[in-house]
């Protein structure tokens, strides 16, 4: 619109300096008298000198306009920059916040397990068509990780290694149809396992199958790993209990969990390399 308006005063700007230099040429061949021709062109002419000074007056504006908007957009920028760094210092503490969490509950862990060792990973790369949520981590052969090997966000268990390369390896998580690992209730030490389907993967969940119909397990219940396993240790987090629901094929119960980290956030995490 800017630019439709500026074209169109240019153009009557021309057609005034047009008309004005047509009024020259006539008074030139009258040889500037006061002849009925000039006083015509004089009376014509007058409004046109008028509307040409206003004419200039805008362009004027016109360019102090544009002028500004160039100094405006350049202010932007600027700003545009500043935001952008700002957002870039947030992202950086959001990460190192996660980071401390990470490494504090780590440090708990080994401090009440200093023979246990451990690996840290990277998250490399993550399976979108993965209703499970596997991911690939930084660490492979090389660095001592096996098949099995329990993955860990702080004190909460987030799945075991499922295929181990050279120098990566895949993990499946706790919401996986084939992650399978004891587990028991805090409160009541009531015990089973741990396992997932596909329709809980998809809202994040997992579940403590084959309770007893009268189990004493409810809503808000912490479910830890029971140790049964040689790579999966003991009391390592879960997740917490949502609700408990009936099977469809038996009279078992089972209880919906919520785990202790969303698997699909986490950029980092620790393999347990040896739990003994």
């Amino acid at each position: 619109m800017k630019n439709i308006f500026k074209s169109s005063r240019f153009k009557m700007v021309a057609a005034v300096i047009a008309c004005l230099l047509l009024g020259a040429v006539i008074s030139a061949a009258n040889g500037h008298g006061e002849t009925a021709q000039s006083t015509v062109v004089g009376t014509v002419f007058a409004p046109c000198h008028y509307v040409a000074s206003k004419i200039s007056s805008g362009i004027d504006k016109i360019s102090s306009n544009i002028s500004g908007d160039a100094e405006y957009e350049k202010q932007i920028a600027s700003l545009r920059s500043q935001v952008g760094e700002l957002q870039e210092q947030l992202v950086d503490y959001e990460n190192l916040k996660k980071q401390n969490e990470l490494y504090k509950e780590f440090l708990e862990l080994k401090d009440e397990n200093p023979d246990y060792k451990f690996a840290q990973a990277s998250v490399i790369g993550r399976d979108s068509a993965d209703v499970y949520g596997s991911f690939t981590i930084s660490q492979g052969k090389a660095d001592g990780i096996e098949k099995g090997d329990a993955v860990l966000y702080g004190k909460y268990l987030v799945g075991v290694v499922d295929r181990v390369y050279p120098d990566y390896s895949v993990v499946k998580t706790v919401m996986d149809k084939d992650f399978n690992v004891s587990a028991y209730e805090i409160v009541s030490g009531e015990m089973s396992y741990v396992t997932g389907t596909a329709a809980l993967a998809k809202e994040g969940k997992c579940k403590m199958a084959n309770l007893d119909s009268s189990t004493k397990i409810t809503y808000g219940s912490i479910i830890c790993t029971a140790g049964i396993s040689t790579t999966v240790p003991k009391d390592l987090i879960i997740g917490t209990v949502d609700e408990i629901s009936d099977e469809a094929t038996d009279i078992s119960s089972y209880a919906v969990i919520t785990p202790g980290v969303d698997v699909s956030t986490i950029t980092s995490c620790f393999v347990l390399t040896d739990a003994e």
